[in-house]
């Protein structure tokens, strides 16, 4: 029976068009550069490598270079979410209809993700935002993520829907039997149970489901 939904938050409960995500990889890009002092003719390189080996930069630079983690996450998300992002009311009243209890399961830090959900007038509906740090520097794709969460929601992993707008985060989830959502324009890509282009359309999802525990 479902109890759960986990929800990324970047490019997931806001559309990738805001660029957002965009600007947020630029400042990381930046970062690598100006801080650790990468080599501009590889930084791409590298950050890419990092994405396919450690899940996300912080963790790369992490390993490669003992970076502080509380000036990186500052860094890259030092930005005026206004001019990116603006209160969804739709959203709003999508979530409030959802019968499950909303987590956040991101690989970013938890101040991020309240400023995004803030911005756009949805943190009341998450009762719990399961972070980098929560997760100690744990990260998705890595299997241990998702036992993490699992461990720290009491549940069971046929007791959860994800919705991320990447695969590589999705398969993992699905492997241990997470109901899965990819939200992402590109709808070719495959290996999760749902694919939807817009968040505002796991509600349909759900409702299609039915086998939920109310909250």
């Amino acid at each position: 029976m479902l109890r759960f939904f986990l929800f990324d938050v970047d490019d997931t409960l806001y559309p990738s068009h805001s660029g957002l995500w965009d600007v947020i990889g630029e400042r990381i890009t930046t970062y690598m550069i100006e801080r650790v002092g990468v080599d501009p003719r590889v930084v791409n390189e590298l950050r890419k490598s990092y994405l396919e080996n450690f899940g996300t930069a912080l963790n790369g630079l992490r390993h490669d270079y003992g970076i502080d983690v509380d000036d990186y996450l500052q860094y890259v998300h030092d930005l005026p979410l206004d001019r990116y992002l603006n209160p969804d009311p739709a959203l709003d009243a999508m979530l409030s209809r959802l019968p499950l209890q909303k987590i956040v399961f991101t690989n970013s830090d938890a101040a991020h993700s309240m400023r995004v959900m803030n911005r756009l007038g949805v943190a009341h509906h998450f009762s719990r935002v399961i972070d980098i740090r929560a997760l100690e520097f744990t990260n998705k794709p890595d299997p241990l993520a998702y036992q993490k969460v699992l461990a720290m929601l009491n549940a069971t992993a046929d007791e959860c829907i994800f919705a991320d707008d990447a695969l590589r985060n999705l398969r993992p989830a699905k492997a241990i039997g997470m109901t899965t959502i990819l939200v992402n324009n590109d709808l070719s890509l495959d290996g999760v149970d749902y694919k939807v282009r817009s968040v505002l359309e796991v509600e349909e999802i759900v409702e299609s489901l039915g086998n939920f525990k109310a909250r």
